[in-house]
């Protein structure tokens, strides 16, 4: 009986070291579990903060751009009207450019028809008649000595158009 009694005591000795080992090893596991498990926590938390980080930097950025598109629009606009502005004054311009043309045009042919009818452009023919007879048509004529120059072309110049 003491062989089986020392027998079943060094059993129990040998489970006992078993099984203290196996409590030992499944501490030590659980250990590494929780480690690991908190480990992962931490990382997925890091992940979470990452992930929020970038998505309020993206937030940011889309409202930026909003802002700066608000802004070239604006100035797009802007530029829009003074074009709309700047394309309606110069078709005012371009009418009366034609209108003042038209003018010119009709006061020319009104001066060429006064100087060809008057004879006063026909100096060659009273020179070879009369040698003063230009002298004469001046002193003779009962308007103002100046009425030779008022008969002259009428040029246009760019500087008569000046607006204020």
């Amino acid at each position: 009986m003491a062989s089986s009694s020392g027998n079943s005591s060094g059993c129990s000795s040998r489970d006992g070291q078993n099984s203290a080992s196996e409590e030992d090893l499944q501490l030590a596991m659980d250990q590494r579990k929780r480690k690991r498990m908190q480990s992962n926590r931490e990382s997925a938390r890091r992940s979470r903060m990452r992930k929020q980080k970038h998505l309020d930097d993206l937030i940011a950025q889309v409202d930026q751009l909003r802002k700066e598109n608000n802004q070239i629009l604006t100035s797009v606009n802007i530029t829009t009207q003074h074009y709309m502005n700047i394309e309606s004054e110069n078709s005012i311009l371009r009418a009366q450019l034609l209108e003042l043309t038209q003018r010119l045009d009709s006061l020319n042919d009104i001066l060429n028809f006064i100087n060809t009818s008057s004879g006063i452009l026909d100096t060659t023919d009273q020179h070879h008649h009369h040698p003063h007879a230009h002298d004469d048509f001046i002193n003779n004529n009962p308007m103002d000595t100046n009425t030779m120059f008022l008969n002259q072309p009428i040029m246009a110049s760019p500087d008569i158009f000046q607006y204020y």
